[in-house]
């Protein structure tokens, strides 16, 4: 077998994802033809037939499937021991955070806590969809990403999903909606309630409480983003069911407090991460530093 040439290898790539070779020739500048040799080049490197075309498109030969995840794993090495090698070459490292935009703030502030203000650190935040976060996440434009939804796992994309905290979940609202003392089940019957939204795991465990205990609640309002839910509470339309450390600071200062926790009811917050060949070592002080105070 002949020395792998890694142009041809990422000339094969743009065609591959393409599925057209008029379509790749046009995006790399080649003609056609040029484009062509070359992947027959490639393939006479290998040994084997990487496309066999059915109408106008080219799909991909089992050897076509098995040379493309070899191409995507090392480019992405690639890339990321350029990434590696740009910080290492200056005074400051970055650690590149993505956070589920509806996730509470007050967990991603006390996940990056070892870091902030260091001199020698420089923090991005980058917060988005699940789905936005996690292909930047796979081009290693971020190093970690902070959610509260399980990604589902692939052969493609196998992500390193690591479990940082359980938070109890309660009834928050203000000390004067909350009265004397009551019951869980008085003041799921007697006051309005802030929801989340009901496509949230959150939700579905609370559904499920409450059908449970025989308990049709009154919606005041819903949302599927904490920090609105902490907002709704603080405006006292309703008791809010969130994790008390979405209000941390809420409860410190007696705006809110506490009604009832929900037993069996928690959220977890998870960090994803993708293996790398060349890890940033900043991610792994902060997921030690959050083992630690789960553990504790």
């Amino acid at each position: 077998m002949s020395v792998l040439n890694l142009h041809h290898l990422r000339l094969f790539r743009a065609v591959a994802l393409g599925g057209k070779l008029t379509e790749a020739a046009r995006q790399l500048n080649l003609s056609q033809s040029a484009l062509s040799t070359q992947i027959k080049t490639l393939e006479a490197a290998l040994g084997q037939d990487l496309f066999e075309r059915r109408g106008r498109e080219l799909v991909l030969t089992e050897a076509g499937r098995i040379a493309l995840d070899h191409a995507e794993a090392i480019f992405r090495t690639a890339e990321d021991l350029k990434a590696t090698l740009r910080e290492t070459g200056g005074s400051r490292r970055a650690l590149r955070v993505g956070a589920l935009s509806t996730l509470s703030r007050n967990f991603q502030m006390a996940f990056v806590a070892p870091l902030i203000g260091r001199r020698d650190v420089e923090l991005v935040m980058r917060s988005g969809s699940q789905v936005e976060l996690l292909r930047a996440l796979e081009a290693l434009s971020l190093d970690v990403v902070l959610t509260n939804l399980p990604p589902s796992r692939d052969t493609h994309t196998p992500w390193l999903v690591q479990s940082l905290a359980a938070q109890p979940v309660s009834l928050v609202g203000t000390p004067r909606r909350l009265g004397a003392g009551r019951s869980l089940f008085q003041l799921l019957t007697e006051e309005p309630l802030v929801l989340p939204a009901m496509d949230t795991a959150l939700r579905a465990a609370f559904d499920a409480m409450t059908s449970r205990l025989g308990v049709v609640p009154t919606i005041a309002a819903e949302a599927d983003d904490m920090a609105m839910l902490r907002l709704l509470a603080r405006e006292d339309i309703g008791l809010a069911v969130l994790p008390p450390i979405v209000v941390r600071d809420e409860l410190a200062l007696g705006m809110l407090a506490e009604a009832a926790r929900l037993e069996g009811i928690s959220e977890t917050f998870l960090a994803v991460t993708v293996a790398r060949r060349f890890p940033n070592p900043l991610l792994r002080e902060v997921l030690n530093q959050a083992e630690f105070e789960a553990q504790r």
